[in-house]
């Protein structure tokens, strides 16, 4: 049932059946669910109707102490309103996605003899051409690797090329012609660059025909040197084509959206289909607690909410709303837009593979979730707690010999690590060496900001250490409001093996619990004591790095000076090894899985 005072009943009879917008407000007055309707009177009376058994539904219902409605002339208007408010109020129960970080773009730019080929995020005004969007950075890096390759076009910004006196480690690994002193015309440069947009626009074969003609006619004329570099090109390219997810006779360009699951759990895959070729698919996992379909169509407005849409958008479920969603989307774009479910053909099989991607994100959620919910459960049974904690935060310190010293703090929320609120301080200002006015600092910097609001508190804070960093930390905490926050120190046992660990809490007197090897609830502060001094390493190796002006690879373990020349040869530098994934740095000459994933996690501590 809705709040005291509320009547749903005679609110629901005083709507009318017209299109609109409603939205539902909390005791506080905050803004907890916007939506859409065709009829406002049936749609807003679907969710006080006593056959509405879902338990998001029936928490959200519970909470409503008021309602408003804005009565639109068409369905296309509720949309845009809707689209509108979510961005504006950010309701809890709405689908919100971050739109602050536009999609990438490749970007070949106008305006330049010898144009660059480079990653490109925000809005599309600057001259030249543009190919996207990718789903993610790693695709639009991949692609770019593969591009310079094949092609051998510049990434370099103007100022960098104009100040060129000779050809730099790009050119030297086969990744540049170097145009910027003058190893090749003008006029071969631009037919490569034409080339790599034909190759982006999915013309492989018309590029590949173009190059063995050539190759042939420089084998004619007893170039063999020049014909051996076509084919390579031509191979290279051959391989590029193998790489794609879906390769299609047609060019068409589309977005291809799947949704799976049940209010309060949805997973929607999008998969960006260019010149008939799949990009890949991004995830997202709505916490909406309306139908899949309502979810699904506000989820694409806000999807193109920083970018315009393709010519063709198709979906796994039949939208009531696709009209007013194509129209909403196409007075957008400038252009006409479609938007269809796929029933057969290609589109329905680009579909299917989004849709069980969807599926198998869903299925990988829901695991994950299901083993963190057991080892919160098992703390708060070893702390007496009603509840488990939603919210732990955890400390470390990290330095070498009191030089470069960095404070890490991680979050845990129910679902695991909170990267996104991971914070680094760098400590100044204390006795070199001294752990314990390092954390005084870190501490009195974060939980000034909790106090003034701009962060929210722990529900839980653990601190790497015995009774006395605990008793430490809590003279800190008191004079910033915090003294009853409840502290749990973690300490190793005797003969400082795993699973021996001993817990210390603040204001207990009695001896430390022991939880023992087995207990869930050690595994999960194990897991956050590591991953705070994970963190917390990673940031003084990169602080220790600027500091001495060396390579962050150098702070490495087992990356020696051999490795590291063939690492940055292999991908043409710094740069392009910090652009790398896991399994493409598990490629590069003698770097194995276990060296791969340290040296990943050392260039990307907080992923």
């Amino acid at each position: 049932m809705p709040q005291p005072g509320f009547d749903a009943r005679a609110f629901v009879a005083s709507l009318p059946k017209r299109p609109g917008v409603y939205r539902m407000h909390g005791a506080d007055g905050t803004v907890l669910y916007v939506g859409k309707a065709k009829s406002l009177r049936d749609r807003v009376g679907s969710y006080f109707s006593p056959g509405n058994v879902i338990p998001k539904v029936q928490a959200l219902v519970a909470q409503i102490a008021s309602m408003e409605v804005t009565v639109t002339r068409s369905e296309t208007e509720a949309l845009l309103l809707e689209h509108n408010l979510i961005k504006a109020h950010r309701p809890r129960y709405n689908v919100v996605l971050r739109d602050d970080k536009s999609f990438p773009y490749l970007w070949l730019a106008g305006g330049h003899p010898y144009p660059r080929l480079a990653v490109y995020r925000g809005a599309r005004n600057l001259p030249g051409r543009y190919f996207g969007p990718y789903p993610n950075a790693g695709a639009v890096q991949e692609t770019l690797h593969h591009l310079q390759k094949v092609f051998r076009l510049r990434n370099c910004r103007d100022g960098y090329f104009a100040h060129r006196s000779r050809p730099c480690l790009q050119h030297q690994i086969g990744r540049c012609s170097a145009p910027c002193v003058g190893l090749i015309s003008e006029a071969d440069y631009a037919r490569d660059a034409e080339s790599a947009v034909q190759v982006l626009e999915g013309r492989n074969d018309e590029v590949q025909r173009r190059l063995a003609e050539r190759m042939e006619d420089a084998s004619q004329r007893l170039e063999f040197e020049r014909a051996a570099a076509l084919r390579d090109q031509i191979a290279a390219i051959k391989e590029l084509q193998a790489q794609q997810v879906v390769a299609a006779d047609d060019e068409r360009d589309a977005d291809v959206f799947a949704i799976t699951g049940d209010p309060g759990g949805y997973a929607v895959a999008v998969m960006p289909v260019r010149g008939g070729r799949s990009l890949g698919t991004l995830h997202h996992f709505p916490k909406a607690v309306d139908e899949a379909g309502p979810v699904l169509s506000s989820f694409i407005m806000q999807y193109y909410a920083p970018q315009p849409p393709p010519p063709e958008l198709y979906t796994n479920l039949a939208l009531e709303d696709s009209g007013a969603l194509a129209e909403a989307l196409g007075q957008q774009a400038g252009h006409a837009v479609r938007v269809r479910r796929a029933q057969r053909g290609l589109a329905a099989r680009w579909v299917e593979m989004t849709r069980e991607n969807a599926a198998n994100a869903l299925r990988m959620r829901t695991a994950r979730r299901e083993g963190w919910e057991e080892l919160y459960t098992d703390l708060a049974t070893l702390l007496g707690r009603a509840t488990p904690p939603a919210r732990l935060e955890c400390f470390d310190i990290s330095h070498t010999q009191g030089e470069g010293t960095v404070a890490s703090c991680v979050v845990f929320g129910p679902e695991g690590p909170l990267k996104k609120e991971y914070r680094r301080f760098n400590i100044t200002g204390v006795t070199p060496g001294d752990d314990y006015a390092a954390l005084r600092q870190a501490l009195e910097r974060r939980y000034t900001r909790v106090r003034d609001g701009e962060v929210p508190p722990p529900e839980l804070l653990v601190i790497d250490g015995g009774p006395a960093q605990v008793a430490g930390v809590a003279a800190v905490l008191a004079p910033l409001g915090f003294g009853d926050l409840p502290l749990l120190g973690i300490s190793k046992g005797p003969d400082r093996r795993a699973g021996r660990e001993r817990l210390h809490r603040h204001g207990d007197d009695g001896p430390p619990m022991v939880p023992g090897a087995h207990s869930p609830a050690l595994k999960l502060l194990q897991r956050l004591r590591d991953e705070a001094h994970r963190f917390a390493i990673t940031g003084h190796r990169r602080r220790r790095a600027r500091r001495f002006n060396e390579s962050v690879l150098e702070t490495v373990p087992g990356l020696g000076p051999a490795k590291r020349r063939a690492l940055l040869q292999h991908f043409g530098g710094l740069q392009g090894v910090l652009r790398a994934g896991r399994s493409d740095l598990e490629q590069a000459p003698g770097i194995g899985p276990a060296l791969a994933q340290n040296l990943y996690d050392a260039l990307h501590p907080g992923e």
